[in-house]
């Protein structure tokens, strides 16, 4: 799958974050839940030169519940403190200006100044919209909305200096890249839907061949991936003159419900044992 991505984003992602680490006490590192490890920098800790970090685990209510307990528990043995949320309903909120204290140093006195990273749409300005009760962050449904940077006070004694949502992806891995285009982390014009949907439902048929059956009523499984996107297809009445299925709009969709959960909850990065 070709990815068309432009370095100069990065850097300048990357010059941003490093002028601002002396400004702050404390990382926030959002990852998205359902692709922990493809989410996340692989070279954040470098990057970071060892400031305190706290790890959030965001869309926790589209992933596996059990996954996600398995990658939190891997992360705290790690030593990184961890935050399950959800950004939307507010679960999981409670836990952060304690979380937030204890990592930037405990019995500091004064303003605590944290920064928000991760990557373009893991939920990154609702977060911080969350904790300040207010629309602080420009938010969009669309990857990389968020622009320049600010101070939010988002509790008493505790600030958060927004930065520009972060991907820094490794492209030579196809499966990292496409699970970032299946969650959502990539812009639609940069990726082939199609094959990402192909992909998907490749993923889904081997791991929970039961959901599709009921999500799409189908007594059986077609032969193939490429067979059962064209029934998505037509059960969505997809179609075009002549009766045949539009594929790309067969994949936008499935990409679309899997993205809202109406697909179930899953984590496309199994923690290792």
């Amino acid at each position: 799958m070709d990815i068309h991505w432009y370095p100069g984003h990065m850097a300048k992602a990357r010059k941003l974050i490093r002028e601002s680490l002396k400004l702050v006490h404390v990382i926030f590192e959002l990852l998205d839940a359902r692709i922990p490890r493809s989410s996340r920098n692989p070279d954040i800790a470098a990057l970071l030169a060892g400031k305190p970090r706290v790890v959030i685990l965001n869309k926790t209510d589209l992933a596996d519940p059990a996954e996600t307990r398995l990658w939190a528990e891997r992360l705290v043995a790690e030593g990184t403190p961890v935050v399950q949320l959800d950004s939307f309903t507010g679960r999981g909120f409670g836990k952060i200006p304690r979380a937030v204290r204890e990592a930037a140093a405990p019995g500091r006195t004064g303003t605590i100044r944290g920064m928000v990273v991760g990557i373009p749409n893991v939920g990154k300005s609702t977060f911080i919209n969350r904790l300040a009760g207010q629309k602080a962050a420009a938010t969009g449904a669309r990857p990389g909305v968020t622009r320049g940077k600010q101070w939010i006070r988002v509790a008493p004694g505790i600030e958060l200096l927004d930065t520009p949502g972060v991907l820094w992806p490794r492209f030579d891995d196809r499966e990292v890249a496409l699970k970032l285009a299946a969650t959502g982390a990539l812009k639609e014009e940069a990726i082939d839907c199609e094959a990402v949907a192909l992909w998907l439902l490749d993923w889904i048929r081997a791991e929970y061949p039961g959901v599709l059956k009921r999500r799409y009523q189908l007594a059986a499984l077609p032969a193939d991936s490429h067979m059962l996107l064209e029934t998505i297809g037509l059960k969505r009445g997809l179609v075009v003159a002549g009766g045949r299925v539009d594929r790309f709009k067969a994949a936008v969709a499935l990409l679309k419900e899997f993205r809202e959960g109406r697909l179930g909850r899953f984590t496309l990065d199994k923690c290792p044992v």
